[in-house]
Parts: C-alpha cells; sequence; structure tokens
C-alpha cells in the first residue's frame, strides 16, 4: 500500500487537470483496505478508477483512493456461458481485449471505453447499443459506513442510464471486484450504422463467422474517428449524458428545431420500451453552433461535439466548467432541453 500526502493528481485524470490531493493512498487487495487506519486519513474520502469520467475543481482537501487489484480469473473456460471475475484496478480495455482472444461475446461493444474496471461498473458505461449491466452478474465492495466486505447481484445493483446503487450511495461501497457473465455463443451486437460500415455489412446482413476480435476492431475504428486519445488531448470522454424526454416534448423539440432549420429537417431520436425518447446530445450541441467553442483552454471537440477537450494543455477547471455552463445555456435557449453532465465533477 502506497500512502502520499500532498499528491499531483495531474496523471490521475484524463483531463490532465493540474490538481492535488491532501493524501493519496494506492492499496493492492481489498484486504489492505481492512487493515487501513480510516480516522487517520484527511477527510472526505473518495475512490476513483483512472479519472476517465470525473472533472476535478479545484484541490482535493481529503484522501483519494485508487485500487491496483489487477487480477483476471476465469472461473471455467470449458463452458458456454463463462463467468469472469476481474479485480476493480484492472484497466477495462485490456480485459475486453482479452476477452475478445479468447473467442468470448459480451465485452465487445464496449472496445477503447477509458478507464478502469471498478469505475466502469460504477458508471455503468455504455456504447453502440450495449451497457456494461448487460454482462455483470455481481459487484464485491468495501463498505466503508461498516467496515466490511459486501456482495451484490446484478439485481441489487440499480443500473440505469449511467447510473447506478454506487454513485446513489456517495461513495459509500469501494468496489474491489466485477463478476461478468461472458458467452461463447454468437451474439453480435450490429444495430449501428457506423459499426456496419467499418465491417462492409449490408443492411441486416449477420456473417456467421464474424469472431468478437473482428467486431471489436471495428468498434476501435469509429471510435477513434470521432473521439480524441486522452493521452495525446486532455479530455473525459462523453461529457454530457444523452437527455430523456416525453413523446408530447418531443413534439415540440421538433417545432423549434423546424423553426431554425426548416421543415425537412430530422432529428435523430431513440424511443424507449417506456415511451419517452432520447435524442443525442451531440447533435443538440452542434446544432446550437458550438463545434469548436473555446474557452480559455478548453474547447468543444471539432470532431465530436459531446467531448469537451483540455485544447492548450493548460486548461483550469474554471474553463471547462465556464464551457459547460456556456452550452448547457445555449442549447436551453434553443431547443428547451437541459443537458446534464456525465463527467463527475469532484
Amino acid at each position: 500500500m502506497r500512502i502520499i500526502r500532498d499528491f499531483d493528481l495531474s496523471s490521475f485524470n484524463t483531463f490532465r487537470i493540474k490538481v492535488k490531493c491532501a493524501c493519496f493512498v494506492e492499496y493492492e487487495s481489498a484486504k489492505e483496505l481492512e487493515t487501513l487506519d480510516w480516522d487517520s486519513l484527511p477527510q472526505p474520502v473518495r475512490h476513483i478508477g483512472e479519472g476517465s469520467n470525473l472533472l476535478f475543481t479545484g484541490d482535493f482537501p481529503g484522501t483519494i483512493l485508487h485500487s491496483c487489484i489487477g487480477y483476471i480469473k476465469y472461473v471455467d473456460m470449458g463452458l458456454d456461458e463463462v463467468p469472469v471475475i476481474v479485480g476493480s484496478g484492472v484497466k477495462w480495455d485490456s480485459f475486453v481485449e482479452q476477452t475478445c482472444r479468447h473467442g468470448l461475446w459480451g465485452a465487445e461493444n464496449l472496445s477503447l471505453i477509458p478507464g478502469e474496471t471498478g469505475a466502469a461498473a460504477v458508471q455503468n458505461i455504455g456504447a453502440y447499443g450495449a451497457e456494461i449491466k448487460d454482462i455483470i452478474s455481481g459487484v464485491v465492495c468495501y463498505d466503508l459506513q461498516e467496515r466490511k466486505k459486501v456482495k451484490f447481484p446484478a439485481g441489487e445493483c440499480r443500473y440505469a442510464y449511467r447510473d447506478s446503487l454506487f454513485k446513489e450511495a456517495g461513495g459509500r461501497y469501494i468496489v474491489t471486484s466485477v463478476l461478468f457473465r461472458l458467452t461463447r455463443r454468437y451474439r453480435p451486437l450490429l444495430d449501428y450504422k457506423g459499426i456496419r460500415q467499418a465491417l462492409c455489412l449490408e443492411v441486416n446482413a449477420r456473417p456467421d463467422d464474424l469472431t468478437p476480435m473482428q467486431l471489436r476492431e471495428a468498434i476501435i475504428e469509429v471510435r477513434r474517428s470521432k473521439l480524441p486519445d486522452p493521452g495525446e488531448l486532455g479530455s473525459a470522454g462523453s461529457y454530457f449524458k444523452n437527455p430523456v424526454v416525453r413523446a408530447t416534448d418531443f413534439a415540440g423539440i421538433i417545432d423549434l428545431a423546424r423553426r431554425d432549420f426548416g421543415n425537412d429537417v430530422s432529428i435523430p431520436h431513440y424511443i424507449n420500451p417506456d415511451g419517452t425518447i432520447k435524442i443525442p446530445a451531440a447533435w443538440l450541441i452542434e446544432k446550437s453552433g458550438l463545434k469548436g467553442s473555446t474557452c480559455g483552454g478548453a474547447a468543444v471537440y471539432e470532431k465530436q461535439p459531446l467531448v469537451i477537450v483540455n485544447a492548450t494543455g493548460d486548461a483550469c477547471p474554471e474553463d471547462i466548467l465556464a464551457l459547460e455552463s456556456h452550452i448547457v445555456s445555449t442549447v436551453q435557449e434553443r431547443f428547451g432541453i437541459t443537458l446534464h453532465p456525465e463527467v463527475e465533477h469532484i
């Protein structure tokens, strides 16, 4: 276990914001958490992964925890349904790549999403028609309140769009490992047009010889064409949640869009099972004329307006927060929709 005071967090947030915490604790096992002298740590205590979905709004006055639990255990590789236990500190995309090399289906559509496995389970990451909740069967945590290990089956994790029990609990539970259920049964998700184009597939085509690795490579091609590499350009990935509205409200949004862009305008959308409608935040931001907008060192990424980047490398939290506020107010004024950040503010 490492315990460091006055720690520089620049390498622990993908925005590359220059901030510090009063204390940094990095542990290699769940057992180490049980032996930690919690009362001696500067408060508050927060747990982070790779820092790929958060924005430090300034120096953190308390303790930042980080997991280095790095194992991947396949329970029985001989089964069609393969259980896998993964330590919270495993880089998510490294795990996805490994499962694809083993010919296992389930995680491939979540390829190239930055971050670590524990944080991915907290956030309920999703992309291209898949969410991590679809393959999770259980989550093991350390309960900071009760100071003991607890286990949650997937049905008790209260998973929703970019939400979970672990987010709702306000940091009470530290994820130490995640149990996944993957499969050898052929089950590609090919609904997204960009993926089909990357695979050179016709509409409704479903090739029998497609492998998880081939689908992963197509996903990576699509993501790299739209999203910056956080190792080269600081960002936290998708900054805003896609708004969900009632059908009656969607009709009013169409009227506003036609007023500004003509009767032929088409709003991309997805109808949820409950009849509500999800609208891509990226479309709303672009149509509000915000692609490429800047504030200090922060900018709306030119290739994907859903992403805010540390364009100069020297952006401060105030730059990003000001740009966020400008985007929210502009989209609200044009479409009557309030965007909410997906990125966690600390």
